[in-house]
């Protein structure tokens, strides 16, 4: 949940996600940090109208391990006020280790960016798909236990465990108290890294993990569907009976934790993520926005159809999402989606869950094209073009470099005012066309 892993999110993914993944699905997603809340809004520079410049590399451990011990013994001694018993704290901090690398993974904000079909083709690759119907088959008994306990399907949470970490492969190897405690001394997210911290010493506390194997990415998401610590508290479950909450080694565990995060984010049984749409002629692209949300009745009366003739599903606040803008494909998402949405932020990072579990299932891939030929735009073009929409009056918010809702509402007005379909898709065409005199 939550990446940080690049297949994500990833990115259990609600709020703060696993940073910069979370922009157009980075890699291992990590779940967000409070529980069930949406993530905030992208810090912006205070009014930059250029690129910011590159952040110095983080002084090296040598020069910040005296002010790191300092910082870990006030933590130790907040800790114990808090609670957490002598032999966790000696546990967590005696080797407790200052990793440089975390800080410059935390810094570093990619000036590229992906496609949304580039992301799916790598995350959904037939590789993936034939691992993931063995898996499948594998941890039929754990899988289907979690579906009947928590009405998450079972080929939903194999996607999951598939986009988190590889179906296990890869959850990374950075010891979370390390990674927490380097972040928190850092302090650029030093509350979250504190809250977080915190967290996982109460999952030591508990017995759940031992330190040593409280591992996962350089973000602290744990284990293999990616849970940050304050996730793991309030959703893991033992489903095995053993009396811990085991994400990393037991599979039970993993599957029904996952299943319950999802159910409590408001998964519905019964129904699917989405489907693929055929649009009606003369459709107004500005309604494909999450802002409008309709039963599936209402969009079929408008002439929606599924893109195999299938029957659509049954949603009473069902949203049309474009992700390559007008010239792409479209899908008819509900509630599920939303609830995906919830594990890790990002809108590619949940078509590729949805779309993986599909092909799990036997059903098929996209089916309309993707428009290729769109170059997608570097983190400086998109700071210019929201610097653009601004001069000329359709306030997008501050320019960040980073696509919101502010900038595509800004965009589709700027879109509407010029006769272009609105669909809020940034290009390099209309960069080009905005910056004209």
């Amino acid at each position: 949940m939550h990446q940080v892993h690049c297949p994500l999110p990833r990115f259990p993914r609600l709020a703060l996600m696993a940073l910069a993944l979370a922009l157009l699905g980075g890699c291992a997603s990590a779940p967000a940090t409070a529980p069930l809340q949406p993530s905030p809004p992208t810090a912006s520079p205070a009014a930059a109208t250029t690129p910011p410049a590159p952040m110095p590399a983080p002084p090296g451990e040598a020069e910040l391990q005296p002010g790191f011990a300092q910082w870990v013994a006030d933590f130790r001694a907040s800790a114990r006020a808090r609670g957490i018993s002598e032999a966790t704290l000696r546990s967590a901090f005696d080797n407790v280790q200052y990793l440089p690398r975390v800080i410059e993974l935390d810094r570093a904000q990619p000036e590229l960016t992906r496609t949304v079909w580039d992301y799916l083709e790598n995350a959904v690759t037939p590789q993936r798909v034939a691992a993931g119907q063995d898996k499948l088959l594998q941890l039929r008994i754990e899988t289907e236990a979690a579906a009947s306990r928590y009405g998450v399907p079972p080929g939903i949470l194999v996607a999951i465990w598939g986009m988190e970490s590889n179906y296990g492969s890869n959850y990374g190897n950075t010891p979370t108290v390390d990674a927490l405690a380097t972040l928190g001394f850092e302090g650029r997210r030093g509350d979250w890294a504190r809250a977080e911290l915190l967290a996982a010493l109460k999952i030591l506390d508990s017995g759940d993990i031992a330190r040593e194997r409280m591992i996962g990415s350089w973000a602290g998401a744990m284990g293999q569907t990616q849970f940050l610590p304050s996730n793991f508290l309030a959703y893991a479950v033992d489903a095995d009976g053993d009396s811990r909450r085991d994400i990393w080694g037991s599979m039970a565990d993993v599957m029904a934790s996952t299943a319950n995060f999802l159910s409590r984010a408001g998964w519905q049984a019964g129904k699917p993520w989405g489907v693929e749409v055929r649009l009606p002629p003369g459709f107004d692209f500005g309604r494909a926005d999450t802002a409008v949300r309709q039963s599936t009745a209402q969009w079929a009366a408008e002439g929606l159809r599924a893109v195999e003739g299938q029957q659509l599903p049954e949603f009473d606040d069902g949203t049309i999402l474009l992700p390559a803008g007008a010239r792409g494909p479209a899908f008819l998402v509900g509630p599920n989606f939303r609830a995906i949405l919830r594990y890790n932020n990002s809108t590619s990072y949940a078509l590729a869950v949805g779309l993986l579990a599909q092909r799990l299932g036997g059903g098929s891939g996209v089916q309309a094209s993707w428009p290729r030929d769109l170059v997608v735009l570097t983190r400086s073009q998109l700071l210019e073009l929201q610097t653009a929409l601004n001069q000329r009056g359709f306030a997008s918010g501050t320019p960040d470099g980073v696509m919101g809702p502010a900038t595509r509402d800004g965009l589709r007005r700027y879109q509407r005012s010029v006769g272009l379909p609105a669909d809020g898709y940034p290009s390099v065409e209309l960069l080009q066309r905005l910056q004209q005199p």
